[in-house]
This record gives C-alpha cells, structure tokens and sequence, in this order.
C-alpha cells in the first residue's frame, strides 16, 4: 500500500481481541510537544464518520489524561493478545519472546484495581 508508505515510521496500530469488547475510542496527538487528548463517541469508521453524527471532546483534566496514557500505554504493550495491524494485512500477534505476557485486559483491571485501592 504505497499510500502509507510516508506514514509507515510514525504510526503503530495494534488489534487486541480478548475477552472483553472494548473500542478505545482515544485520540492522543504529540502536537510538537504540545499533546492534546481527546475521547470520541465512535470508533473511525466509515460507517461512523460518513453516516452518523459522531463527537470528539478534548480531555482537560491532568489526572484523567494521565490515566488514558496509562491504560492506552498498557494497551500497546500487550503481547498476548494483540495483533499488529500493517500495510500487509497480515495481523500478526505481536511477538513477546522472552519478554513478561502481558495480556492488557488483566493489567487495565490491575491498574484500576489499585487505584481503587489507594
């Protein structure tokens, strides 16, 4: 897919199938330094965008930013059961040899858990 070709190094899509039906529906942008946040009412999907009135509100509170970076962070890492998402199609797991599973349904709950706790 040579459109994707200028996007290939700054992009990482992952898939995670799991248990659970989630749609992080997350949009961090790095913005040069100067990262927005936002949380959507829909997935980016055509049938969504084109089809429907859909909404995106930035997120301005400090410590609900900081705890979607967590949970997006936790998303990216997981190695169990996510796949990655390339220019191929292929939707290979991500590799985890050698390195600690982490399933990242089980560590959102942990991480929530704790918080809960303190």
């Amino acid at each position: 897919m040579p459109e994707f070709k200028k996007l290939k190094n700054n992009m990482h899509a992952i898939s995670i199938v799991d248990e659970y039906l989630e749609h992080a529906r997350v949009m961090i942008f790095c913005n040069g330094g100067k990262e927005i946040i936002y949380t959507s009412s829909a997935d980016w999907m055509v049938r969504n965008i084109d089809h429907r009135v859909e909404a995106a509100v930035p997120i301005l509170d400090p410590g609900i930013k900081q705890e979607l970076k967590d949970i997006i962070q936790i998303q990216l890492s997981d190695n169990v059961k996510a796949r990655i998402l390339d220019n191929e199609l292929l939707n290979n797991y991500v590799p985890f040899a050698g390195k600690k599973k982490i399933r990242s349904q089980v560590e959102t709950y942990n991480y929530l858990f704790e918080k809960v706790k303190s």
